[in-house]
């Protein structure tokens, strides 16, 4: 029997719908004798359609093989196929399965027969590339791809019409509660089953009261990670094409957002908030009415529900259908993670995201979290607190600008009983916390997630007895020993005290402004919140990417105490648009979406949102960061005198005098100067003026500063493309000595030094001869690769033959980095003719040095004179002695060669467990992690590398890419670093591999 030509389908009216039984040889059948190709069949999974991928003989994709449940009738497919035509039309930049036509132009389309009656089999166009599928985790530009390809979809289908979208599926938004009633009793856990089932009858509620206002339309409501085709070879996984469009009908517009966002949930370390960017994305092309931002998650939620519900229907009537019963787990993530926050917090939030609700948007990326406009607390009649005055309450600030937190205090689980104690013995009669402020005292040094910081409401503690009143009439919604409610307007103020104390009032009772709630004595907290009265109870502290939906809830309760509201502050976005504006952009920024970073101690960066980041790229900082000797060595010394060298003090030559000594002999006298750059465009000009030589031999691959002579020697095609084809003419190159990717490789690396001899000797045969050869010691800029070994011996006899210095650059790998030696030369056991240094040399402070001998000294002087304004000033020579002194008291190079060993056998294990890494350069603390696609023909993995360290911000870890590929993780933290968040280091890094699917 033909289907019905005009049946669409009711599921409602159906017992189930299993997948049509149809093996690979029928299929193949099919293929040949109905639709014109001979080709092998291969099954693809489906919920409820049998699909099959069509093999040519020498195995190549020829097509797809659909056929339809019998339950769709012909017009409902013929919706389908048009609706797919008219988005490839409206879209050329999508590839979409589209219906393949005979040359007469008829879609390749038949009715075949099976066991539940006749279906509609029909050839798609196969798209490559794979979908979406599966747990790896999607990076934010994925999750905004898929966003912006559901609104375009959206947008294509809006005026489309044909009498097949007339139909009543189950996947339909508009019946989610009638789906879930008819299927929950196949949830066989009851908790799981009353989950459910509240879940859906809590969205379903809300939405119900403005579902009119949603405007409908045709949507494709499956665009969803299964049927999201990745473009090939994209990377990060990038969807450009869309398949599947069995469940085209009419239906509310923004379920197509909705099906989208419920999709990622169960992707490795997504929850709620990392769709934000999917929701901006689709607000973008096809913007979202207010009453559609609140709409969307209430149908997220109702969309998991009828997935769990159905998955375990179809499970239960479809026992061989793989693809169904293989989804169950992942659809109950899904659940999980759609119901884990209050409903009105999404709500909020995804209003805040898109700027429809009354708080106004933020203009800052959606995974970047930014302060909303704060609401606050209407004027009382009476003060909460009976005559206690504003001024005589103490606030206490413990966010990351607060000099309370120097020195580490934030790591201290007493510091907020310490300040608190303090205040009341300096004599206030209370103290109280900020509303909506971020409290770095709740911040761990070490997290994967970010921690509940932002708080809802606001602490007091009180230095005197106290009676807390009603500070308008209102209604007692509960009283018992440690906790009150009322009314307050049209929100609820909640109290809590200690359990010991009794509320002088009853549940159900009527107060008037001023009445006596409870009775509070000297040293008693009370924490204080203000919420909607028909929203939840808020926790006392949020995660930052979550306070926005919160603080929407809730109002800062300071006016209750006669105290100031919270003023809003800058929106990062804001900030970020400032910083454009003024500080030139080719200064750039870590990450495209950067956490403000506002202090530091030791290993640890703390953002304003009061999460710490374990800091893995900063060599600047040998000490660690806000180290109290320097700090304290700096302060003291602005508070007596700062000047220029020319002045006659003692630091700066007790300085010049303890660097020169830690270097080998002839090494003696020492310019100071302010950076690396500045270092090295020094000693280039002392080489050149000591030999007489002008030209300059320089590694490639090297990166030595942006002045002119040290650009010059810089050959990094990353920090400048065009480095090669723009040095000039007095600037000669060698090969980079890169034994692990470079020309020659492993044993054959002993080869680059004959190779770079014989181009100084030709330099000196032609007329030119080098007068300085100038490379990394350790060549830092490659990731940490050692030179192989006597390539400088060689390099640096063979310049010295023909009358020119070697210059070694120590900028990145001296001082102690590189563990088993303070110096990057001694590794090569060779000694330069001059040596350039900084970076560590300050632990921040603008320090650099040139080490040289008396000789080529005081060959300077033919040249002119020398002078550095604050290179060798008191303060900057203090600093420089405060360091040394601290790595020697700290012993932070062998702190270096200890921790650096434990990391570097952690990262080769890593090696086995992930086959995307190549090697793991490096010694002591500065490491390189180097990620290849291939450990064959070493192809540099640079989209990977740059998404891993995106997910290892994510997972509490700032860490940034080197090398000419950007494919190097660049490892040198702080020396003080210890083995803890070594292992937090290698333990992130291990999951963010797993996470992005590289795990073997």
């Amino acid at each position: 029997m033909l289907p019905d030509e005009y049946r669409t389908i009711d599921f409602f009216t159906e017992d189930a719908l299993p997948v049509p039984r149809v093996a690979p040889t029928e299929a193949e059948f099919i293929a040949a004798e109905h639709l014109g190709i001979t080709a092998r069949a291969q099954s693809l999974g489906s919920q409820q359609d049998a699909n099959f991928l069509l093999h040519t003989g020498d195995g190549t994709p020829a097509a797809v093989l659909k056929i339809a449940n019998p339950a769709f009738g012909t017009v409902e497919i013929e919706a389908q196929d048009a609706a797919a035509d008219l988005i490839a039309s409206a879209c050329p930049e999508l590839r979409i399965a589209t219906v393949l036509r005979r040359p007469d132009g008829s879609p390749r389309r038949t009715t075949v027969d099976t066991e539940n009656g006749p279906a509609v089999a029909r050839l798609l166009r196969y798209l490559p590339g794979g979908t979406l599928s599966g747990p790896r985790h999607l990076s934010p530009g994925t999750v905004a791809a898929m966003g912006t390809i559901a609104g375009k979809v959206s947008t294509a289908l809006r005026d489309f019409r044909h009498p097949g979208l007339d139909r009543v599926l189950q996947w339909d938004p508009r019946h989610a509660d009638r789906v879930v009633a008819k299927l929950a009793e196949h949830i066989d856990e009851p908790d799981r089953r009353s989950a459910v089932r509240t879940a859906t009858a809590e969205a379903w509620a809300h939405l119900h009261e403005f579902a009119a206002a949603l405007p409908s339309q045709a949507v494709h409501l499956d665009l969803t990670d299964d049927n999201l085709v990745r473009s090939p070879g994209s990377r990060p996984p990038m969807p450009d094409g869309i398949i599947d469009f069995g469940d085209v009908t009419t239906s509310w517009a923004v379920g197509e957002l909705a099906v989208s966002l419920s999709s990622m949930l169960h992707h490795d370390g997504i929850e709620p908030h990392h769709v934000l960017p999917a929701v901006r994305a689709f607000h973008a092309v096809r913007p979202l009415s207010p009453e559609e931002a609140e709409a969307v998650w209430p149908l997220v939620v109702l969309r998991a529900a009828v997935l769990v519900a159905s998955g375990r229907h179809q499970a239960a009537v479809d026992e061989d259908n793989v693809y169904a019963t293989a989804a169950l787990d992942h659809e109950w993530r899904i659940f999980e993670q759609a119901t884990s926050l209050p409903l009105p917090v999404m709500i909020r939030l995804i209003q805040d995201t898109t700027g429809t609700g009354a708080v106004p948007a933020r203009t800052a990326p959606a995974d970047v979290p930014v302060r909303p406009l704060l609401r606050v607390a209407d004027a009382p009649e009476r003060p909460l607190l009976r005559d206690l005055a504003a001024g005589d309450i103490t606030l206490l600030d413990l966010s990351t600008d607060a000099d309370s937190m120097d020195q580490g205090a934030w790591t201290d689980a007493g510091t907020e009983a310490r300040l608190v104690a303090s205040a009341l013995a300096d004599g206030a009669a209370a103290v109280a916390t900020r509303y909506a402020r971020a409290r770095l005292t709740r911040t761990p040094a070490l997290s994967a997630v970010s921690p509940a910081t932002v708080s809802t409401g606001t602490d007091l503690w009180l230095g005197r007895d106290a009676v807390v009143q009603a500070p308008a009439a209102g209604k007692v919604l509960a009283a018992a020993p440690g906790h009150v409610e009322l009314t307050y307007g049209a929100q609820v103020l909640s109290l809590s005290f200690p359990r010991t104390v009794p509320p002088v009032v009853t549940t159900g009772a009527t107060v008037r402004a001023g009445e006596d709630l409870t009775h509070l004595t000297s040293g008693a907290a009370v924490h204080v919140t203000l919420r909607d009265a028909d929203g939840p109870a808020a926790p006392r502290l949020v995660r930052p990417e979550y306070a926005a939906g919160w603080l929407a809830l809730t109002a800062d309760p300071a006016p209750l105490l006669g105290l100031p509201a919270e003023p809003d502050r800058t929106p990062e976005r804001d900030l970020l648009d400032r910083r454009a504006a003024a500080f030139a952009t080719v200064q750039g920024h870590y990450y495209a979406d950067p956490p403000r970073i506002e202090r530091g101690w030791r290993h640890h960066l703390l953002s304003t949102d009061g999460r710490s980041y374990l800091d893995i790229v900063n060599n600047v900082t040998p000490l660690g960061h806000a180290h109290p000797r320097v700090e304290q060595a700096v302060s003291r010394q602005l508070r007596r005198l700062n000047t220029n060298s020319r002045f006659h003090y003692a630091s700066v030559v007790e300085f010049t005098e303890r660097l020169a000594a830690l270097l080998p002999d002839p090494l003696d006298t020492v310019f100071l100067v302010n950076s690396g750059s500045e270092a090295v465009d020094l000693g280039l000009r002392l080489a050149i003026g000591a030999s007489g030589l002008h030209d300059v031999v320089a590694l490639r691959e090297a990166y030595h500063g942006w002045t002119y002579a040290s650009d010059a020697v810089s050959t990094s095609l990353q920090d400048n493309p065009n480095a090669l084809a723009t040095r000039p003419s007095w600037v000669h190159t060698v090969d980079s000595p890169n034994s692990y990717r470079g020309r020659w490789r492993g044993p054959d690396a002993v080869r680059y030094a004959p190779e770079a001899v014989a181009v100084i000797d030709e330099l000196a045969a032609a007329g030119s001869p080098a007068g300085a050869f100038v490379g990394e010691t350790f060549y830092g800029n490659a990731g940490g690769v050692a030179l192989p070994d006597g390539y400088l011996a060689q390099v640096y006899a063979a310049v010295r033959r023909h009358g020119g210095l070697a210059v070694a650059d120590e900028v990145q790998v001296g001082y102690g980095r590189l563990g088993h030696w303070f110096w990057g030369f001694e590794q090569q056991q060779v000694v330069p003719d001059i040596v350039c240094v900084a970076k560590a040399m300050g632990n921040g402070h603008p320090l650099g040095a040139v080490i040289t001998s008396k000789e080529v000294a005081d060959r300077y002087r033919d040249q002119g004179y020398f002078f550095s304004s604050t290179g060798g000033s008191p303060v900057s020579s203090v600093v420089g002695l405060t360091v040394l002194d601290t790595l020697r008291d700290e012993d932070l190079q062998g702190n270096a060669a200890r921790v650096g060993g434990h990391l570097k056998s952690r990262l080769e294990v890593l090696a086995d467990r992930h086959g995307i890494i190549g090697a793991v350069h490096g010694s002591g603390l500065y490491l390189g992690l180097e990620l290849v696609r291939d450990r064959a023909d070493l192809e540099p993995a640079r989209e990977e590398t740059a998404e891993l360290c995106d997910r290892m911000l994510d997972l509490g870890v700032i860490v940034q890419p080197t090398g000419d590929h950007l494919n190097i993780l660049k490892i040198k933290p702080p020396l003080c670093i210890d083995t803890t968040a070594a292992d937090f280091f290698a333990d992130m890094l291990d999951l963010a591999l797993t996470q992005l699917g590289h795990a073997r």
